[in-house]
């Protein structure tokens, strides 16, 4: 059986580029289909993304970010792609002095303390992305990443609803929950209802249908004698 592992949707950044955009001094953090030109968040861990014709979303996080915040942002984003987390960290924390209601910077900033371990940092830098912008989709996911690796599997299940709530089609909350669901809470029926949702955003994803697969064999009644 393949192992099932969270989908991450992160890579917030402020440069500009085909898949990662912000103008002037407006950050745009967007979650959008592969058909649109410009994308500020994209997932940076293996796992499949949503097909071209599916419908795209965005969510606008509004934030006056200067120059040189910028810089350091690009500066963080590559030594994070390095590893190098202290340094990326210690970045990340400067641009959230200079622009502290840009929401973007502190889902990167939960995102690293998350890599380097630290889970209370993350969880209190998500948080704080989330009073910023209540519809920040990337963060709740990473909520419900950071509260499943520390056991707070409802807290889990909370995040990645309110995610969904906000967006039903944010394909990587509905596979994390069905995840959390079926191996941590032991509710087939939510891991089963939220695979198939998760099955139509994402239709040909092949470790899913197994996973589907395995479920109906473990929910199935048993034969009478």
């Amino acid at each position: 059986m393949t192992p099932r592992a969270d989908l991450k949707c992160t890579g917030l950044d402020l440069t500009t580029g085909a898949r990662r955009v912000a103008v002037g001094l407006v950050l745009a953090v967007a979650l959008a289909s592969a058909s649109q030109a410009s994308m500020a968040a994209t997932p940076r861990a293996a796992g499949p993304t949503p097909p071209p014709e599916s419908r795209g979303f965005q969510v606008t996080d509004n934030a006056r970010i200067p120059g040189d915040a910028r810089t350091d942002y690009s500066s963080a984003m590559r030594l994070l792609d390095a590893k190098q987390y202290e340094e990326g960290i210690a970045l990340l924390l400067k641009v959230t002095q200079r622009a502290p209601t840009a929401a973007a910077a502190y889902v990167d900033l939960g995102i690293a303390y998350g890599k380097a371990g630290d889970l209370d940092k993350a969880l209190a830098s998500l948080k704080r992305a989330v009073e910023l912008n209540p519809r920040q989709l990337v963060a709740y996911n990473e909520l419900g990443i950071v509260y499943r690796r520390r056991g707070e599997f409802p807290a889990a299940r909370e995040s990645y609803e309110r995610a969904l709530g906000v967006f039903p089609g944010f394909h990587y909350a509905r596979l994390n929950l069905a995840i959390l669901c079926d191996l941590y809470l032991g509710d087939l029926g939510c891991a089963r209802d939220n695979y198939l949702a998760y099955q139509q955003l994402v239709p040909n994803d092949e470790p899913v249908a197994k996973w589907i697969a395995d479920l109906d064999v473990r929910t199935k009644p048993p034969v009478q004698p």
